[in-house]
């Protein structure tokens, strides 16, 4: 790299050379004496399950789905064993929306990936919607309806709720967001049955703000269509809105080509955010504000940008800079978004938009994914605290848990005279209502979605109901005194509403390809925007501080745990978070100056208060990047009613949710977090090698494509040669395969959706915060972030050093590196398995056969990329791992096609050798060679932003190939090439969109007070 000042580290442990991670530095594996359960027990009882599960579930299995469906790649439906079936489908969570495809074995759903004849979700896939597919499989879901906790029969209940219902003069459906247009048909037919009904849509992570000045409809963005986007708070890539589809149309903006005129230009991205958020840790340029601040920054820019504003300016570091940019950009070529929930700052934000011209380019029509209502919410609850509320009915709702007002509905419901719960379980909500109609899961069901005006999708059953569960539409169409059929109502409105035909045929391809979408390009004019820009502006002056002094608390929304709707779900809870790489836990998040302001250090417990608020404990996470004197808490987690994955892990700040920027109080409680917060990747050290990482700025690579590059030299007695020059190995030939990787360092946004997709499909384990606390995770494949600053140049002193280092966690850069088997050709794993468990294929993979191995570990030990996995446990059949696997409702889950790995043996990615030889025998069968780019591995599949690549370097035609035959005089360089151990896998540098002059050093700043006190030698 030019830049041989700059140093890359995984978290401020390694940064400061804290004497614990010295000492641990080293280890490959922790030592088990060092955690210790302080004399209790961490044996739980999750084997027993109802006698009813295993038969029903393995019922519902071998029996098809009560209607046809239309598979998406085989007819006729029949399972055969051994043969996968393939299912459109449609994930819809509140406003969660993504159409896909469910891949089912002998009537089992196993597996999910994208639909790619979405033109909105085109094919990627989230963490959470890869995970949904366990939360079917859940042990802790109701098996039947039930009255006051116990169980009822389906007639019994709709007798009762139905006379409820004729007696209510008041009623009210709560719900999130619906985004299914035949459910609200429903809806409508129940209110034709009982006119007082009122439905109150909420959504737990809200954005009523924006919808507010759009006359009630949320703008569709296009950040494809951006040169230049401003990020205000808004984590587009990570949870805001629609991060799936967002980063599919930020990565086109991001593409780059090193060929002969390839494409060589990208857009720029600045972020202004409090919290180190994915956007921010993928931004170009980063700025910090304070919550306090955020309303002062937009009307600051607007003014900026021409617009304006009477408020108080605030400096935030590149402010200026992304208005200049702003205003450079031709018209309609710019995007700026915020996540405030505030409208004042909306309105401030669309009026920088229309001064810009984005409204009809880079923002152009509506979606449907926040329909929520904070005032018709709020208006809800107080008619129950009122008692104007008689009757009461949840449906994809628990506001008990994740609304701030939720100790007050908890304590209004039992004077209502009727209320039910449509959900799965007995939850924190349903457990106070008097019924609870168990919805089914949406892989035993139908419905349709609309995420876009205009833009339909499919809902299909892949397997017959597992419980004695009903459709919450069936339910309500009961009570309305309507056919319960729902499948008939759904093809009703599709007829008529919808396809206008009755056609079969018409009907059969919407289910077949899973999508109805009209003619391509068909966008609606952009929403109008409302609101008054003065009294904005002067509500923006009276609430919002240029400079604040105080702790400031910000809640925020986790990639992985979303809002704790499938909390329960073990997937989840153990998904390293991209940016803090914590599982299990949510905790108190501050920077390291705010820490030494505390006096208090990673994994020191500390008591959380906010005025009214009722007060919370909570680990402390020192996190890189966070603005100063902000504590940040994720919510989704304490749930209490969830299930026993996640019942007890960390703390409930939905009541806090809307106390953003206010003041809080952090107290040390004096004692330690119990084992501590399980945090994978910072166990090693990537000991200073300049090859792990490569990257250069934009400029740099438009004048040489081989910007950045780091070409080691091996020095010999002949003079310098290249390292690939010298070995000891004959080499392997690879006459028909050679299956291999390319990963575009410049389009991996650290989403880790592939860390999921890889476990769904390889049965990879759950191991449990205290064995990742011992470094025993067990993903096959994880998303190394990678912090990096300038470090000082030499002659400085040492004191200056030490205030480098200081300044480097205030707001380093990013780089995420999805990390797995690299199947080296000269694989140092294979030299050292004495009984030949760990070989080389004649296809390029590193494989592993599992009967062989005795689990000497002398393979992970000698792996440079330290991505071998050890099952110290039977992790699928001991007590001590109560997660999934190990009750027969959960295995059902496994995939038949990977074997299930046991004690004592080493694991790690294969390369999805499963699906690629299943693809060679079916072209085998068909007399011909795979086509190029058959073979898709699940990270790659995944990949929401294309930047995992998979595929056959021998074969010309294959995108791996065509990429490689590019850059390889470009970007492509092997991780540690150095050691020449010739892997598979192909990384392409980073490019940044900096000017150099803002890449060579940290940007300079006005000097924190916090940071002119004395450094510890620990430090150093």
């Amino acid at each position: 790299m030019e830049n041989t000042t700059k140093r890359y580290w995984r978290g401020i442990e390694e940064l400061r050379n804290d004497p614990e991670f010295v000492k641990n530095a080293h280890r490959e594996f922790a030592d088990s004496s060092d955690i210790t359960d302080g004399g209790g027990t961490y044996r739980r009882d999750f084997l027993k399950m109802l006698g009813f599960g295993v038969a029903a579930v393995s019922l519902a299995a071998c029996e098809a789905p009560v209607r046809k469906v239309i598979p998406y790649l085989n007819k006729p439906v029949d399972v055969e064993p051994g043969i996968a079936n393939w299912y459109a489908s449609t994930f819809t969570d509140g406003g969660e929306y993504c159409s896909i495809l469910v891949k089912t074995r002998e009537g089992r759903p196993i597996k999910i990936e994208g639909n790619p004849q979405s033109s909105i979700s085109q094919g990627g896939v989230g963490t959470r919607v890869h995970a949904s597919v366990l939360s079917l499989y859940d042990n802790e879901k109701l098996r039947d309806p039930q009255k006051g906790g116990k169980k009822i029969e389906w007639t019994a209940l709709d007798k009762e709720v139905a006379a409820g219902l004729a007696s209510a003069q008041n009623i009210r459906i709560v719900s999130g967001t619906i985004l299914s247009p035949t459910t609200k048909a429903v809806i409508e037919a129940f209110k034709a049955k009982y006119p007082s009904t009122v439905h109150v849509a909420y959504d737990a992570s809200s954005a009523y703000g924006l919808t507010q000045v759009h006359g009630g409809q949320l703008p569709a963005f296009d950040f494809s269509k951006a040169k230049v986007i401003v990020s205000l708070d808004a984590d587009f890539l990570g949870t805001w809105i629609a991060p799936d589809e967002f980063s599919k149309q930020w990565a086109a903006g991001r593409k780059l080509s090193s060929a002969k005129g390839g494409n060589k230009q990208m857009s720029r991205h600045y972020d202004f955010s409090t919290l180190m958020t994915l956007t921010g840790a993928n931004a170009d340029y980063r700025g910090r504000l304070k919550p306090s601040q955020s309303g002062l920054v937009a009307s600051t820019l607007l003014r900026l940008v021409g617009g304006s504003s009477s408020t108080a300016d605030v400096k935030v570091e590149f402010l200026e800079k992304a208005a200049r940019d702003l205003k450079a950009a031709a018209p309609g070529t710019t995007l700026v978004v915020s996540g405030s929930n505030d409208p004042n700052v909306q309105v401030v934000v669309a009026e920088i938009n229309r001064i810009l011209g984005n409204y009809g380019t880079t923002i152009a029509g509506t979606s449907n994914y926040k329909q929520g209502n904070d005032a018709a919410f709020d208006g809800f609850v107080n008619d129950l605290k009122g008692g104007r509320v008689d009757a009461v009915l949840f449906y994809g709702a628990n506001p008990v848990y994740d609304s701030p007002r939720g100790k007050e509905i908890a304590d209004a419901l039992a004077r209502t005279k009727l209320s039910v719960s449509f959900s799965d379980r007995a939850d924190e909500t349903a457990s106070l209502c008097q019924f609870i109609a168990p919805d089914s899961h949406y892989l035993e069901s139908w419905g349709d979605a609309e995420p876009k005006p205009g833009f339909y999708s499919i809902v299909q059953p892949t397997i017959s109901t597992i419980f004695n569960t009903r459709q919450a539409q069936a339910s309500l169409l009961t009570w309305a005194g309507q056919n319960a059929d729902y499948y008939e109502f759904l093809t009703q409105n599709w007829a008529t509403n919808i396809l206008k035909t009755a056609s079969k045929e018409a009907w059969n391809k919407a289910v077949y390809e899973g999508v109805f979408e009209p003619a391509k390009g068909t966008v609606g004019a952009a929403p109008a925007v409302t609101g008054d820009l003065i009294t904005a502006l002067g509500k923006i002056s009276g609430t919002y501080k240029a400079s604040s002094t105080v702790l400031e608390f910000v809640p925020y929304e986790k990639v992985g745990m979303g809002t704790g709707s499938q909390a329960n779900n073990p997937w989840l809870q153990e998904f390293p978070d991209p940016i803090s790489k914590a599982t299990w836990d949510n905790y108190a998040a501050i920077s390291q100056a705010t820490a030494k302001k505390l006096s208090v250090h990673q994994n020191d417990m500390v008591k959380l208060e906010i005025a009214g608020k009722e007060a919370i404990e909570l680990p402390v996470l020192i996190q890189p990047g966070q603005t100063n004197d902000t504590v940040s808490v994720a919510i989704g987690y304490g749930r209490s009613k969830a299930g026993k994955a996640a019942d007890g892990v960390g703390k409930n700040v939905f009541p806090w949710i809307k106390s953003v920027g206010a003041e809080i109080k952090v107290t040390p409680t004096g004692s330690q977090y119990k084992w501590g917060i399980g945090q994978t990747q910072t166990h090693n050290t990537v000991m200073a090698r300049e090859s792990v990482l490569q990257e250069t700025i934009l400029a740099k690579y438009q004048e040489n494509v081989q910007a950045g590059r780091f070409i080691p030299k091996i020095q010999t007695s002949e003079g310098a040669k290249d390292a690939t020059d010298i070995t000891l190995w004959n080499g392997h030939e690879k006459k028909n395969h050679s299956w291999g990787m390319v990963i575009d360092l410049n389009l991996c946004t650290g989403c880790g959706s592939c860390v999921v997709s890889c476990q769904a499909e390889n049965n990879v384990p759950v191991v449990g915060r205290k064995e990742v606390v011992m470094r025993r995770e067990m993903h096959w494949i994880r998303i190394d972030r990678y912090y990096s600053s300038v470090q000082p140049k030499e002659g400085e002193s040492v004191f200056q050093e030490l205030e480098t280092l200081e300044i480097a966690s205030d707001n380093p850069e990013v780089v995420f590196q999805p990390m797995l088997c690299q199947h080296c050709s000269n694989a140092p794993c294979e030299t050292v398995c004495p009984v030949l468990a760990t070989t080389h294929s004649n296809e390029g993979l590193n494989q592993m056969t599992y009967n062989r191995c005795i689990g000497t570990r002398y393979c992970a030990n000698n792996c440079p990329y330290k991505v071998r996995r050890f099952n110290w446990f039977k992790y699928f059949d001991e007590d001590r791992f109560p997660y999934h696997y190990n009750n027969d409702l959960g295995k059902m889950v496994i995939n038949p096609e990977v074997t299930v790995r046991s004690r004592g043996v080493m694991e790690k990615c294969s390369f999805c050798v499963q699906r690629i030889q299943a693809t060679k025998l079916a072209a085998k069968k068909e007399r011909r060679r795979p086509y190029a780019n058959e073979v898709q591995v699940a990270c790659s599949q995944s990949c929401s932003t294309g930047a995992i690549i998979f595929g056959d370097m021998n074969n010309p035609e294959s995108e791996i190939s065509q990429i490689l035959a590019v850059e390889q005089q470009g970007r492509a360089f092997h991780m540690l090439e150095e050691i020449n151990v010739l892997p598979q896998i192909s990384y392409l540098t980073k490019i940044r969109n900096k000017d150099e002059a803002d890449s060579q050093a940290p940007h300079k700043e006005e000097k924190h007070k916090e940071n002119e006190h004395k450094h510890p030698k620990s430090h150093v």
